[in-house]
């Protein structure tokens, strides 16, 4: 008939974490109590695709000691927003109509002007990420001419690459 907050206490029983809540004391006989409880669980992101609760009703009236108990699994998913971001070091290069490619040359400067793309994968969360794959088709021929010359590529912050086959062919 009334709504009323439980007074609810977590603990940890034999490495389960649980939490106890007094629904009241004493009950009346024939009493029909319906409970909404919403739970907030931190930490997860290794959980796999759901978590399991195990719920237990305890009577400590006597005679009669009933323990109800029902099992609920809440499916678990990780949302997470990527965002990213593209930067070219200068912002704006214009090649002279002269200049030509130098075959075979392992200078620098006979191979273009030089250009840094810079990209940065942020999370933008609210959940973290793990196995966050970023493929980057990077345009290196026009036909069968040089169009970019790919010098290196560089990662920081523990990040794994994979580094394309026509990265710097002529060893640059």
């Amino acid at each position: 008939q009334g709504q009323e907050k439980l007074s609810c206490n977590p603990r940890k029983e034999n490495g389960t974490h649980v939490v106890l809540c007094e629904l009241g004391n004493p009950m009346k006989a024939g009493s029909w109590i319906s409970v909404d409880m919403e739970l907030s669980v931190s930490g997860l992101e290794d959980m796999g695709d759901a978590i399991t609760f195990h719920l237990l009703l305890r009577s400590k009236n006597s005679p009669s000691h009933s323990n109800a108990s029902v099992t609920v699994t809440v499916p678990v998913e990780a949302e997470a927003e990527m965002e990213l971001r593209g930067n070219s070091l200068p912002a704006t290069t214009v090649l002279p109509t002269s200049w030509q490619w130098v075959e075979g040359s392992r200078r620098l400067e006979d191979h273009g002007i030089k250009v840094e793309h810079v990209y940065e994968l942020h999370n933008k969360g609210p959940s973290t990420v793990s196995g966050v794959t970023l493929s980057l088709a990077v345009p290196h021929l026009l036909g069968d001419n040089v169009l970019l010359y790919l010098l290196e590529l560089g990662t920081e912050g523990g990040v794994n690459c994979s580094h394309h086959p026509a990265l710097n062919p002529a060893q640059v």
